[in-house]
């Protein structure tokens, strides 16, 4: 079988076989010691990139074949909390970055993808139309980042709600790429 210069698509893989996403970028990072514990945002992008690198490294060598911009809690609302709104744009940027250079340099056979990331956002509220358009807005912006560093499929990750999942797939559906939706029912077992 000969492989065109064409990079495959995710709905390409999924049809060929499984496609291998490596997560927990979070708990990795702080056992590693560039995240302290407690409001887990992904500073390590900027104060540490060669130490993000190396781990889309260490997951791409363990088989990933998606390489995800560690950009999970890095919204207008933990920016905000830990003061350093001003960095959100750059640090988001510089983790989609280092993701598709990481992407676009595999360690054999054919390019993996590089996902964009959006994560739950600690402010949604059922019944309160107000955080959720702060929470929509908060994703659109997110999803602009991922589309102008060339993402090629988009994550949704962890979301508690399902009406905040589905927030958050009208968003990426807008960009016109493929999307991977996880959700994470809480003790309740309930979304």
């Amino acid at each position: 079988v000969k492989m065109s210069n064409k990079k495959r698509n995710l709905i390409e893989r999924l049809n060929l076989g499984p496609v291998i996403c490596a997560e927990g970028f979070l708990f990795e990072i702080e056992k590693r010691g560039y995240m302290a514990s407690g409001e887990f945002v992904p500073m390590v992008s900027l104060e540490h990139p060669e130490a993000l690198e190396n781990l889309h490294r260490d997951f791409q060598h363990a088989g990933s074949d998606i390489v995800q911009a560690f950009t999970y809690n890095g919204h207008r609302e933990k920016m905000r909390v830990i003061g350093k709104e001003e960095l959100l744009e750059p640090l988001n940027r510089s983790a989609l970055k280092i993701a598709k250079k990481v992407a676009t340099s595999p360690l054999q056979g054919e390019q993996n993808l590089m996902a964009g990331n959006i994560s739950n956002s600690n402010i949604w509220k059922q019944d309160d139309k107000k955080s959720q358009i702060e929470v929509e807005k908060m994703f659109r912006e997110m999803v602009g980042w991922a589309v102008e560093e060339g993402a090629d499929i988009l994550i949704g990750e962890t979301f508690y709600y399902a009406e905040e999942a589905f927030a958050a797939l009208e968003e990426i559906k807008k960009s016109g790429l493929p999307s991977v939706i996880t959700i994470s029912p809480m003790g309740e077992n309930k979304m």
